[in-house]
């Protein structure tokens, strides 16, 4: 690892932040660096302050400690993520025996200058007791590595040099925040400490002292890790293009029995990796056997729990084989949580509510690493945290035996009382989990569905032909948890690569929104066979190639689903010079109904939507009035203006019917507001002959 330090990007922050004063100015900037470096930090780990002084009200000078605030990524952070604390008063804590974590925690919150700030670090006072400006802290994978052996401070010796300060493992809060002082003002000339189990601090008065340390260190033992090879390498007899092509089925088959096993019955979304490291760890039986061993930092049983889910001997031929011993890992899974929970309230004498006992990562022979969240987002952070702890526990074999705290010290981490309290505080959206698709998303119609879809909490893949106003409708939905794919529902082949790609991506299949379609305006007379084949391709065949491919998602995963049949006013109310449309429409509603009735059994619901006269807006407006529109302007001698007008007088509420009203019909039957199955939903004002019957 090198230094990233440059004097014309450090002078460009002290420009940048000028009015924040160079002191946080600096610290914003060391600690963007130290965010950058993924062996460092993960996802809002490690933390940074800085001593400096503010003016109050007063007009008098203060003392305050600048320290990374809760929520904040050193990645990205401003000034804003580091509040100022008085750092008078956090000193004078020091002079207590005992500070409870719930009063620490309020002291820090009462103390900030700004009280709309966000609370600062656990670890605070560990900061503000060290007598240095500058604090650096990170969970460095190659420190982690050396302190996590039988004989850990001896290779942290070896490694950085006996100058090194190293501590024993204490859990976060005001007496380790003691401990580290203490050992630090003995030894006046140290200017970094490693604790066990937990990462590294540096410390200096200059700011690019101790980053530059910081980085030299973890060169250091990223070295002594090279020079110390396994005498072997872990095997993997699987590629990943063979784990790939299992995922897809595994994938659907896992999230179902985590729905089935979890006592909530969440839906949850999964992040499937098969690297070669990643297969050589779960297939090799030395990586499968460090698997089950401890989390490189106490800090990532929060996002992983104490060790993963470890399945070997799947047989792939069959799928229902599959499932047999998927649900009997999980089972087992769950027993040994159960154990692992009551053995030590028991042992502590306390009281606590259990968390959930499944997995947040799974290593499965001949697939790879799985891990399982609430959100993308937290699906992600768990895989990228465990990639980091396969990759960082194979590069530590050949140190000696590995070694990570006992069951005890994780328990406390996972039920830390700060942690207890935040449960049951946010509620979450009405869709979390869920796993939607929306064929013909860069429409007027299917891009507001997805953007709905999206608020209410789904992780969403939006589909259709037209690339260009397929990015516009995705982009509206911003980078995550969502997948844009470009597919023609004529083609069974990419429809099936398509329904493939959203279980590879999230895992499976929830919601299924059938709103590609296409119009074409012909009198019968003139209507060729192209031309009704065509639109029959799509309007109605595509219908059933997406609904085909997702049931297969719907038996594997056994967890029930949504289907949302987008038809139309006209499969009540047809048109003249409409045939085409109005037919594969007609024949389009009578799938949803059919569908209703054969996928009851497997708690699928399905429902229709028939909207009317909806043009979309500037940014997406319709493809199908892009095309019958003209004609339609023609027929009545109006302009694009007056069309609207027209359809909007002609119903009976006289209101225009939008995207927006259409998505949110849809959402209705998403969030299962009522036991629907089959219905019809008009969305069109009021049109007397198109009322259902």
């Amino acid at each position: 690892m090198e230094s990233r330090w440059s004097d014309a990007d450090a002078h460009a922050y002290r420009d940048r932040y000028a009015g924040h004063g160079e002191v946080l100015a600096l610290r914003v900037y060391t600690s963007r660096l130290l965010g950058a470096e993924p062996a460092l930090v993960q996802h809002g780990g490690g933390n940074t302050s800085a001593k400096g002084e503010v003016v109050d009200l007063f007009g008098e000078r203060r003392e305050v400690l600048f320290i990374k605030g809760s929520g904040w990524d050193l990645a990205t952070i401003e000034p804003a993520g580091l509040p100022a604390v008085d750092l008078v008063y956090l000193r004078r804590l020091r002079t207590l025996t005992t500070l409870p974590d719930e009063v620490m925690v309020n002291v820090l919150r009462t103390h900030l200058l700004d009280g709309s700030a966000p609370t600062p670090s656990v670890e605070t006072l560990l900061h503000a007791f060290l007598p240095y400006r500058f604090v650096d802290h990170s969970h460095a994978d190659a420190i982690l590595a050396l302190t996590n052996q039988a004989d850990g401070e001896a290779h942290c010796r070896a490694a950085l040099g006996d100058e090194i300060l190293v501590l024993g493992y204490i859990m976060p809060g005001f007496p380790l925040a003691l401990a580290v002082a203490e050992v630090v003002e003995a030894n006046p000339a140290a200017r970094a400490i490693v604790l066990a189990h937990h990462g590294l601090f540096t410390f200096d008065d200059d700011v690019r002292a101790s980053y530059e340390l910081h980085i030299a260190l973890v060169d250091r033992a990223e070295r002594y890790l090279a020079a110390h090879p396994a005498a072997t390498p872990l095997a993997a007899v699987t590629t990943p293009a063979q784990a790939q092509a299992r995922a897809a089925t595994l994938l659907p088959i896992l999230r179902g029995l985590l729905h089935r096993h979890d006592p909530a019955h969440r839906h949850w979304i999964l992040d499937h990796r098969a690297t070669a490291e990643l297969l050589a760890f779960a297939g090799d039986p030395e990586g499968r056997a460090l698997a089950r061993t401890a989390p490189l930092t106490p800090d990532h049983v929060i996002r992983t729990k104490a060790h993963p889910l470890v399945v070997e001997g799947i047989d792939w031929d069959d799928a229902t084989r599959v499932r047999a011993t998927l649900d009997r890992a999980l089972e087992e899974f769950a027993e040994e949580y159960a154990v692992y929970f009551d053995e030590n309230c028991v042992a502590q004498g306390v009281s606590r509510t259990r968390l959930d006992p499944l997995p947040r990562v799974a290593l499965i022979d001949g697939v790879g690493q799985v891990a399982i969240g609430a959100t993308v987002k937290a699906a992600r952070i768990a895989g990228d945290i465990y990639t980091h702890t396969v990759a960082t526990k194979t590069a530590s074999r050949g140190l000696g035996p590995y070694r990570g705290l006992d069951l005890a010290d994780l328990f406390d981490m996972e039920y830390w009382s700060l942690e207890q309290a935040k449960l049951g505080k946010a509620s979450p959206p009405p869709l979390a989990g869920k796993i939607a698709l929306v064929t013909g998303a860069a429409g007027a119609i299917g891009a507001a569905v997805a953007a709905r879809l999206a608020e209410a909490g789904a992780s969403v893949c939006l589909t259709d032909l037209d690339a260009g106003r397929l990015a516009i409708a995705a982009a509206r939905l911003g980078p995550l948890p969502h997948l844009a794919v470009e597919a023609d529902v004529t083609e069974a082949a990419a429809v099936e690569a398509m329904v493939a790609a959203v279980a590879r991506h999230f895992g499976g299949l929830d919601i299924v929104v059938l709103n590609a379609g296409i119009a074409h305006v012909a009198r019968l007379a003139e209507l060729t066979d192209a031309d009704l084949a065509r639109v029959v391709a799509v309007n109605f065949q595509g219908y059933h190639r997406v609904l085909r491919a997702a049931i297969r998602l719907f038996e594997l995963q056994g967890s029930g689903g949504d289907v949302i049949v987008n038809s139309s006013k006209n499969v009540f109310d047809p048109g003249a010079g409409f045939g085409a449309y109005s037919c594969a429409k007609a024949a389009a509603h009578q799938l949803g109904k059919i569908a209703a009735l054969e996928l009851a059994p497997l708690g699928v619901r399905v429902n229709m939507i028939n909207a009317d006269a909806v043009f979309g807006d500037e940014s997406i407006p319709s493809q199908l009035w892009a095309e019958v529109g003209p004609e339609r302007m023609r027929a009545r001698g109006l302009d694009g203006a007056g069309l609207r007008a027209y359809y909007r007088d002609r119903n009976l509420l006289k209101v225009e019917v939008t995207a927006d009203h259409v998505a949110a019909g849809v959402l209705f039957f998403a969030t299962r507001q009522t036991p629907t199955t089959g219905a019809t939903l008009p969305i069109d004002g009021g049109i007397p002959a198109a009322f259902p019957r």
